[in-house]
C-alpha cells in the first residue's frame, strides 16, 4: 500500500478534499477520501518513472484531478460507464470511489498506463471497475455502456466516431472540456445532437470547465 507522507501535509490535502468535495454537493466519507488521498500517493510514486501526469505537486492535483474528475459525478446516468483512453485514470478512477453502484471501465491502449491502472484499481479494492488495454475501436465488450465519458481523449466528433460502437440504446457521451468547444460542437455527427451543457465550478481551479452530454439524435 502506497500513502502520502503522513502528518500535517496529507492532514491538510484530506481537509481540501473533504470541503471542495462538499462545495460539489458530494458527501466523501472518510474511507472515500483515505482512498482518493492513497491513489495521489501510488500517482505520485509512479510519476517519478512514468510520465502519467505533467501536474507533479500533490496540493495542485487535489484540484486538477480529483475535484475535476468529481465535478462530473451529480450527471452520470445508467450502472456501467466506460472511461476512454483513461490514462492515469481520470475521471474513472474518481468516479468508481465516489459511485460504486456504478461499474467503470478503465480503458486505454498504452501498456504502461494500463499497468498503473491495474495497480491502482488492486491498491484501492475497487470491486466496481475493470482494466482494458485495448484500441477503443477495436475493443468489443460483453455489454455495452449506458455512459461513455472522455477528459483528455480526443475531440468530440472523433470520440464519438471511436467510441460509438460500445454506446448502449439511450446511452450518453460526456466530453470533459476547458472552455465552451463551440467549433467542436458544430462537428458532431449527423446523427448525433447535444443533450445538454453543463458550465462546471470546481474548487480551487482557475479557468473554464465544461461537460458535454451528447446523445443519438
Amino acid at each position: 500500500m502506497t500513502t502520502l507522507a503522513a502528518g500535517p501535509a496529507q492532514a491538510e490535502l484530506g481537509r481540501r478534499l473533504e470541503k471542495g468535495a462538499l462545495e460539489l454537493g458530494l458527501a466523501l466519507g472518510r474511507g472515500d477520501r483515505s482512498k482518493l488521498l492513497q491513489y495521489l500517493a501510488l500517482l505520485e510514486k509512479w510519476n517519478q518513472v512514468y510520465n502519467l501526469t505533467a501536474i507533479r505537486d500533490t496540493g495542485r492535483m487535489v484540484s486538477g484531478h480529483l475535484l475535476d474528475c468529481l465535478s462530473v459525478v451529480p450527471y452520470l446516468t445508467g450502472t456501467r460507464m466506460l472511461d476512454a483512453g483513461s490514462g492515469a485514470g481520470f475521471p474513472g478512477i474518481p468516479i468508481a470511489v465516489a459511485r460504486p453502484d456504478i461499474q467503470v471501465a478503465l480503458l486505454d491502449s498504452n501498456q504502461k498506463k494500463a499497468a498503473f491502472l491495474r495497480q491502482a484499481v488492486a491498491d484501492l479494492q475497487l470491486k466496481n471497475a475493470i482494466v482494458v488495454c485495448e484500441r477503443v475501436e477495436a475493443w468489443h465488450a460483453g455489454e455495452k455502456f449506458d455512459f461513455i465519458i472522455s477528459r483528455a481523449f480526443a475531440e468530440i466528433a472523433e470520440f464519438i466516431a471511436l467510441t460509438k460502437h460500445l454506446l448502449a440504446p439511450g446511452g450518453v457521451f460526456a466530453a470533459m472540456k476547458g472552455v465552451y468547444p463551440f467549433e467542436e460542437i458544430e462537428r458532431l455527427p449527423p446523427d448525433f445532437r447535444v443533450r445538454q451543457t453543463h458550465a462546471l465550478a470546481v474548487p480551487g481551479l482557475e479557468g473554464e470547465r465544461h461537460l458535454v452530454l451528447i446523445e443519438r439524435a
